[in-house]
């Protein structure tokens, strides 16, 4: 039985639907196609898919106001295949709700391990977060207790630097720019708040990531921060 999530590309690139569809249909997923925004938009909101693949310069519509549109009724990962690489493009996308960015040209590859990313963090949404303790490889969080342990062993956390690394493991995998932290954090985004959390994250990180190799948390230059998923 193929379990594997439903996936809506939206490019209207003929090669470059061609290389998606050819690589989702030999790795054996689902997949819908949309030429254009409104298109994508039907197909979004009939078929409701578990994934939905987007670029962002469409003949109709910008992929920005899609994002928008979509949130407007859907949580489902939206992930940006875009030639744009600028860091502004990256940011208004991901504010906008999308879930990952991936700049073209790309490879086959990396779509893949961005799939395969997007696929666990819907997994641990669809079996449930009631839970009330996080595991992440050796990093475990108590929300009951307000407590972090690595191997067992309490991490000794600021208030501020806790809010951070429940808000990063709440989405583990996506990638939260600087623009998002600091609304949930701090409400607004000034600029003081963003050199603010360059220095939480780095105390965050020293305590998570010290004397260990594993790494928690990637930091995106210019864009923001992902908790990694740690096997």
């Amino acid at each position: 039985m193929n379990n594997k999530p439903l996936i809506l590309v939206v490019e209207d690139d003929t090669s470059v639907r061609n290389l998606i569809t050819v690589t989702l249909k030999t790795n054996d997923y689902k997949f819908l196609t949309a030429q254009n925004g409104n298109a994508a938009i039907i197909e979004a909101s009939s078929h409701k898919p578990d994934i939905t693949l987007l670029d962002l310069g469409l003949p109709d519509m910008d992929g920005v106001k899609i994002i928008k549109k979509i949130r407007t009724w859907s949580n489902m990962p939206i992930i940006v295949i875009s030639a744009r690489s600028e860091d502004s493009d990256k940011i208004e996308a991901l504010d906008a709700g999308a879930d990952d960015y991936i700049t073209k040209p790309f490879s086959v590859e990396e779509l893949l391990a961005r799939l395969r990313a997007t696929q666990r963090r819907l997994s641990v949404t669809q079996t449930g977060t009631a839970s009330s303790v996080f595991q992440n490889g050796s990093l475990s969080i108590d929300y009951a207790a307000g407590c972090a342990y690595l191997d067992g062993v309490e991490i000794h956390l600021t208030p501020m630097e806790y809010k951070l690394l429940c808000l990063l493991a709440a989405n583990v995998g996506k990638v939260l720019t600087h623009t998002f932290i600091t609304g949930k954090i701090w409400g607004n985004c000034l600029e003081n708040d963003v050199a603010s959390l360059r220095v939480f994250m780095a105390t965050l990180r020293k305590k998570l990531e010290s004397g260990s190799e594993t790494q928690y948390i990637q930091t995106h230059i210019g864009i923001g921060y992902r908790m990694l998923k740690v096997e």
